[in-house]
């Protein structure tokens, strides 16, 4: 038996992906697949979307761009981070795109000016005259979950600079923006949290009409009972109040079961318990009402357990809890399903 397993399920992708792009209502949809698709597998993610109907994937690196289009002979890629100059020479062998935010622009290869509208990161501070290597213009939003007024600053003010540009592709969209704002729709939306299943907003995806596409789940590998006043865990931040089972699953901070998720709900054998103690390197110990054998399924995420929870108890978001999960074959078994 793994220690864990993780699970994707692609048609969960796709069907985010339709969700995402009924939300667009004609604009077209681009895949966020950086970071190995938070953790999901960006090859997978990535044929998946694009048989759902997005028209373009969207990387951090260059590296990353140069992977998928081995598998990806004909999409558009587009890089949206820095390149270096040897970087920007492998991209237009790769037929990539890149988005250029200061410097010169590159001849030979197409690019994406970015214009710095008030995320305060990378970006033009002006829009200079897009010679023809240019195709697209972008923005990036900084508070599309959590401030509306200052978004819609952002896009009024991405409207107004790339107007007498509108030829060209503009995109400043993403997840949140997708969902929520009308007015960031422009020709394109990068959209990377909404398509796994997460929601932007930190609440239930369901909401969104959303579904987690990955379940990551393991199994009650010791039970044992605490006497009153005994301990579990590193400085014994649970001491029993009264006898209490409890059970040790095979999982810690090195799977990605972050430190600071004590007192985070997962459901064993299919009910709710809470994490007790110290979650540690390999194991965290779970609160049980009875003993139960070895091997009891552990559901960590997915299957009603959500990220959007741990991310509240963890104080994070539910995108650093799923892209710090470890899904190397030492740590996990990781599946791929359709449906």
């Amino acid at each position: 038996m793994h220690r864990s397993e993780l699970t994707i399920d692609l048609a969960a992708v796709r069907r985010n992906a339709r969700v995402l792009l009924h939300s667009l209502e004609g604009s077209a949809l681009w895949a966020v697949v950086k970071a190995d698709a938070y953790g999901h597998g960006a090859s997978d993610v990535a044929g998946a979307a694009l048989g759902a109907g997005a028209s373009a994937l969207c990387v951090a690196t260059v590296p990353e761009g140069l992977t998928l289009r081995r598998e990806f002979t004909t999409a558009r890629i587009i890089v949206m981070g820095p390149a270096t100059n040897l970087e920007v020479s492998h991209a237009r062998e790769a037929r990539l795109e890149l988005v250029v935010a200061g410097g010169e622009i590159p001849s030979g290869v197409r690019v994406h000016l970015k214009l710095d509208t008030g995320m305060g990161r990378w970006g033009l501070a002006e829009l200079p005259e897009p010679p023809v290597e240019v195709v697209g213009l972008m923005s990036h939003l900084a508070t599309a979950d959590t401030d509306a007024a200052y978004a819609e600053w952002q896009i009024e003010r991405f409207r107004s600079v790339t107007l007498p540009y509108s030829h060209l592709t503009r995109h400043i969209a993403n997840s949140a923006g997708a969902l929520r704002y009308p007015s960031a729709r422009f020709d394109a939306a990068r959209c990377g949290v909404a398509l796994y299943g997460l929601s932007p907003f930190g609440t239930d995806p369901s909401e969104d009409g959303l579904e987690p596409a990955l379940t990551w789940t393991s199994h009650i590998a010791q039970t044992r009972l605490l006497r009153s006043g005994e301990s579990t865990g590193y400085g014994r931040r649970f001491i029993a109040s009264s006898d209490t089972w409890i059970g040790i699953v095979p999982v810690g901070y090195a799977d990605g079961f972050r430190r600071d998720l004590t007192g985070t709900t997962v459901r064993v054998g299919g009910e709710p318990r809470s994490v007790a103690g110290t979650v540690s390197m390999d194991a965290f110990a779970v609160e049980l009402d009875r003993e139960l054998p070895i091997g009891t399924p552990v559901v960590l995420l997915g299957r009603g357990v959500l990220a959007e929870d741990h991310a509240r108890v963890a104080d994070t978001i539910n995108y650093e809890l799923v892209c710090g999960i470890n899904s190397s074959p030492q740590r996990a078994r990781r599946m791929v399903v359709d449906g």
